[in-house]
């Protein structure tokens, strides 16, 4: 169960050990567009040291592998001293199939920096509801193979996850959204009109949420986080539209704990999604648990890029106006 005081995996420092598991898509998937030595030098200049689970090649026919080998990676690395963080290959699909598996005092006793997105939200939540640890909303493994206009993302990955202080989090000058694996030369970089403050106001609280589709599928489970108190985080990718982000916010929003919400965060979409700001705004105002709460959208998080790391379960601010900003206090 949660408890009242979070529990704050120490930060990594130059030296240190980190391990790159694949609990939903393998290593194999991304070593198609081999990347590895951008990565190796980005973890260098960074200071750290990369070791991978055994079973991060393993490919099935779901691009990923078998629920024993992710279960045996992710325990692997949690019980491993030498081991000071983690962090996730890729996203994908199938995460939340390990979650009746994982050791949660294994977890909890071997509190460690924990970072991916997408449908790592799903472990991430479960993490928070089982054991109150806080991991992190961040970049891939295979993030960390972009060559260029990555800056942002190492800059705040490093702020989260190997800086000590409380840190403020604002908008980035621009954004991409194209297929930078497939052609590192080929880069579209977009102008950014800033963070949206579609409601005004400021709110703290304790964040929950990552990707909504996937944070959606913990409903009704033992490994959903509690809402009350909380600042919700929430994006989807292009696969989404704004019928499909607006009843899946809806079937969150009517669940009895989301009327103890204090505020709402909204990632930037990707341009194939169709989600346009007017849309959003019509879209939470029909929402009546969000009537009064602030809500900030068009943020830096999710599956554009750059890509903030926000920690889930840590003590949070979000503040519209007159600049809008997110308030990182316990991380």
């Amino acid at each position: 169960m949660e408890t009242s005081e979070p529990i704050v995996p120490a930060k990594l420092r130059p030296g240190d050990t980190v391990r790159v598991i694949a609990p939903a898509r393998s290593r194999a998937f991304v070593l198609d567009h081999d990347h590895s030595a951008v990565i190796e030098r980005r973890f260098a200049e960074l200071g750290l040291r990369v070791t991978f689970g055994r079973h991060v090649d393993e490919r099935d026919a779901f691009e990923s592998s078998s629920i024993e080998s992710r279960v045996a990676d992710l325990h692997e690395a949690f019980a491993a001293p030498e081991v000071r963080g983690i962090l996730t290959v890729i996203g994908g699909f199938n995460s939340n199939e390990l979650l009746p598996y994982l050791d949660w005092e294994l977890v909890a006793a071997n509190p460690k920096i924990f970072c991916g997105y997408s449908d790592i939200t799903a472990l991430q939540n479960a993490i928070l509801a089982r054991t109150g640890m806080i991991t992190y909303s961040g970049p891939h493994w295979s993030t960390f193979g972009m060559r260029d206009h990555l800056e942002p993302t190492v800059a705040w990955f490093r702020q989260a996850c190997l800086a000590d202080e409380p840190y403020p989090i604002r908008a980035a000058g621009s954004w991409t959204d194209d297929p930078w694996f497939l052609d590192q030369d080929d880069r579209t970089v977009r102008p950014t009109d800033g963070w949206w403050a579609l409601t005004p106001g400021t709110a703290r609280g304790r964040l929950v949420g990552g990707n909504l589709c996937t944070l959606n599928l913990l409903q009704g489970t033992p490994w959903w986080p509690s809402l009350d108190g909380a600042v919700l985080a929430v994006e989807d990718d292009y696969l989404t539209n704004p019928h499909e982000f607006a009843r899946d916010l809806t079937s969150l929003l009517q669940l009895p704990d989301a009327a103890g919400l204090r505020g709402l965060l909204i990632g930037r979409f990707q341009a194939n999604s169709g989600v346009t700001r007017d849309l959003l705004e019509e879209i939470v105002r029909r929402q009546p648990v969000l009537a009064g709460l602030p809500v900030l959208a068009n943020l830096d998080f999710g599956h554009t890029n750059p890509i903030a790391t926000l920690p889930i379960g840590g003590d949070v601010e979000l503040i519209t106006d007159p600049e809008p900003v997110l308030r990182i206090h316990t991380h």
